[in-house]
């Protein structure tokens, strides 16, 4: 009881607009947790991409930068996680981005 629990489809690979959102709706519901005092836990099948670049973005949203959110992920669960370069190159552009160019193609299509 009382324990909030969110699950979003999220591929280890390339991200529609669809799921870009989704991942910024997971890392906001974190941060928002976060900032009321609860505990987060974030899992994916694995625990090293999906799950990184959602804790990641929650990260940035926070004020860390691309790179320090990364080394942290990988400092903290393992050198493997977030090995996934497309979702590291999100994190550098800002999924934000991502997501607008993503929609843009998509509309373009």
């Amino acid at each position: 009881d009382g324990v909030e629990h969110h699950v979003w489809p999220i591929p280890d690979g390339p991200l529609d607009g669809t799921q870009l959102a989704g991942v910024m709706r997971l890392a906001q519901a974190a941060c928002d947790a976060l900032e009321d005092g609860r505990k987060v836990l974030v899992r994916c099948f694995h625990g090293y991409n999906r799950s990184g670049l959602v804790v990641a973005h929650a990260l940035i949203r926070d004020g860390h930068s691309a790179e320090e959110a990364i080394r942290l992920i990988r400092t903290r669960r393992s050198p493997w996680a977030l090995h996934n370069e497309l979702f590291v190159e999100y994190l550098h552009t800002g999924l934000p981005t991502v997501r607008l160019l993503e929609e843009l193609e998509e509309l373009a299509e």
